[in-house]
């Protein structure tokens, strides 16, 4: 059993704990709950019996397909994060970090996740997607409001909270259309340009992709951001050596977020009686991808917390595996590459400021604050 006290304390505790005992564990919030890195990976290399088609209401494109739907639409997303438009996009996602770095106060405590982290993640998300700076504060505001919708498990409130946030999406949508607004040349306009089986995509569809790349890049990058930051903070030895050696930035990253993960979870259902662990599981029962689990597990890993970037780099999941391996992974690793390039570059050292830390709890990964000394010459 995972004990949901637990998981609002110390979740990977909780995760580390459970996993000891047996690679299955069973939640009233998380149904059956998938915690070794050999179970969660043989899901994902399954996808006929473990679907990803969750939701018949809220089908996510294309995360919540299974093929050949899921191939189709995959086709059309990966159109958009291909190496050539990551490496265009880099110079601006640099100003942006360069920009936000050089308002960071020195020698005094900083928060850095309302400081930094979320704010880095709004602005290079919105260049990205081609929105107006006016469309910030509303992001922000929409972000706290669903972070503590989350955290009183409120579904009520959570579903009203989505449903405002697909209208903001359909206002851009909406504003685009309009024969009295200009055409912009961006990644928005590309979108609704798009055809699939020769049609124009629906707005459901046009919402849901969106969704995908603003709500859940907001919250992951925000994420990462701080988890990165306080690690270096944590190990001055790492972040002077990354200060040497900036090429091996990118593979650290992963490494680091490995260890202390932004993402948590993942949903499938299955297709037919499965044994997973030693656990016979029935028919369209829910199962819950615990990658925050899997990627520290002792068995691949060695310690939970062992440092070894090139070595644990094959095993790690996480950008997931198999056919929903994040498209966006080659966007994701760029940008925080760059921020955490012009932070070293920027800050001779970057130390910690707080006594203990303030783990985030379920669903949400990372840390609720993080707090550092920035020093600068």
């Amino acid at each position: 059993m995972l004990d949901p006290t637990s998981l609002l304390v110390d979740q990977l505790q909780a995760f580390d704990d459970s996993r000891s005992r047996c690679p299955i564990a069973v939640n009233a919030r998380l149904g059956i709950a998938v915690l070794s890195h050999a179970e969660v990976v043989r899901i994902l290399d399954d996808p006929e019996t473990f679907s990803s088609a969750v939701s018949a209401h809220h089908a996510a494109v294309p995360n919540g397909f299974d093929p050949p739907k899921h191939t189709m639409y995959r086709e059309l997303i990966n159109r958009y994060f291909t190496q050539q438009k990551t490496a265009e996009f880099e110079p601006d996602c640099k100003r942006v970090a360069t920009e936000l770095v050089d308002t960071l106060p020195c020698d005094e405590p900083v928060e850095v996740m309302s400081r930094f982290a979320l704010h880095f993640a709004m602005r290079v998300q919105r260049r990205w997607l081609g929105w107006p700076p006016s469309s910030e504060p509303s992001l922000r505001e929409w972000i706290v409001r669903r972070h503590h919708a989350t955290l009183d498990n409120d579904p009520v409130a959570r579903g009203a909270i989505a449903e405002e946030f697909d209208g903001v999406i359909m206002g851009v949508l909406s504003d685009r259309r309009s024969t009295t607004s200009p055409r912009l040349d961006d990644l928005t306009q590309e979108l609704l340009d798009e055809r699939i089986e020769g049609r124009p995509l629906t707005d459901p569809e046009l919402i849901s992709i969106m969704r995908n790349w603003t709500v859940g890049e907001l919250a992951t990058i925000a994420a990462s951001v701080g988890i990165v930051i306080r690690h270096l903070a944590v190990h001055p030895v790492l972040q002077n050596r990354l200060r040497r050696h900036p090429e091996l930035i990118s593979m650290s990253i992963d490494e680091i977020l490995r260890i202390v993960p932004p993402l948590i979870s993942n949903r499938r259902v299955t297709t037919r009686v499965v044994d997973v662990g030693g656990f016979t599981i029935p028919r369209h029962e829910r199962v819950t991808v615990l990658w925050a689990s899997a990627n520290r597990d002792e068995l691949v890993f060695g310690s939970s917390n062992e440092f070894d970037a090139a070595g644990h780099a094959p095993d790690n999941l996480l950008y997931g595996r198999g056919i929903h391996q994040c498209p966006g992974a080659g966007l994701a690793r760029m940008e925080l590459r760059v921020v955490t390039e012009v932070l070293l570059s920027r800050m001779t050292s970057i130390d910690l400021a707080e006594d203990v830390p303030d783990p985030a709890p379920f669903p949400d990964g990372g840390y609720r604050s993080v707090s550092v000394r920035f020093s600068s010459t």
